[in-house]
């Protein structure tokens, strides 16, 4: 899908028609098929944008959504302060890999410096795709990484560039949000298409008590598990009965001490 023409003239990677861009012009439209295009030194990629379903509002409930999650220390959608927020349409290189055996794999590669890098985990679905529009480019990110720097990074990944059936510059909706917690400052990004969150660094859960609040109970559950072991080991008459009412009484009562501890955890944390 990419055009280059040694005699440096410049086409269509739709129908193959000579673009004639102003100088320094990098975004344009085929006057031949309406295809919306992006040069990069004289390569010419499909060039498309992914509409936003969110506005200011539903991007914050989003964020204020994934604050509450699990992912996320307790309350940090009520304790976190928002500082700020930007809207923009942020370019991604786009390819499609076809693979010799039929299979298909997906790459979205930021093509400018950002922070979040969590943001190439995206799913970006082709159907919800439209055609880039002149009207979004006071709004939209200039690319800064150019299409070879994505070609090197395939090879450094051994990913043959003839496996690469479909190469596109996508924008796409995201609102950055700036919030502080504790003292220390976080980013995080709502994907403005589905309402999806990353963020690099954030707020998490401390795993710790938990594990010790899991490891204690299995502990303990396990000991009184031996206890009808022991009890057949010690007196083979009666003793694996024995046992048994052991645990089963015991068990009962640690059972809601080890489920207040597990609430009491949860609460904290």
């Amino acid at each position: 899908m990419v055009a280059n023409d040694p005699g440096h003239s410049i086409h269509c990677t739709q129908c193959g028609g000579e673009l004639q861009p102003d100088e320094g012009q990098i975004f344009l439209t085929c006057p031949f098929c309406n295809s919306t295009v992006y040069l990069d030194k004289s390569q010419v990629v499909f060039h498309w944008y992914l509409a936003s379903t969110l506005d200011e509002a539903k991007a914050r409930a989003s964020l204020a959504r994934w604050m509450a999650g699990n992912q996320t220390v307790k309350d940090l959608d009520r304790k976190a302060q928002i500082t700020g927020m930007t809207f923009e349409y942020f370019p991604m290189w786009y390819l499609k890999q076809r693979s010799p055996n039929g299979s298909e794999r997906n790459y979205l590669l930021p093509a400018a410096a950002t922070s979040v890098t969590e943001i190439r985990q995206m799913n970006l679905p082709a159907g919800d795709l439209r055609k880039y529009e002149d009207s979004l480019e006071s709004q939209s990110h200039v690319p800064s990484v150019p299409l070879q720097t994505i070609k090197d990074w395939l090879g450094t990944q051994k990913i043959p560039l003839e496996e690469i059936v479909e190469w596109a510059l996508v924008h796409i909706p995201l609102y950055t949000f700036k919030y502080t917690f504790q003292g220390n400052s976080y980013t995080a990004i709502v994907e403005g298409g589905t309402g999806g969150v990353y963020a690099n660094i954030y707020p998490a859960k401390v795993e710790a008590p938990y594990r010790l609040a899991g490891g204690l109970a299995a502990l303990v559950f396990l000991c009184l598990a031996l206890f009808p072991i022991v009890g057949a080991l010690a007196n083979s008459a009666g003793g694996f009965g024995i046992g048994l009412l052991a645990c089963s009484g015991l068990g009962l009562v640690a059972a809601p001490a080890l489920i207040a501890l597990a609430a009491w955890v949860a609460a904290k944390i």
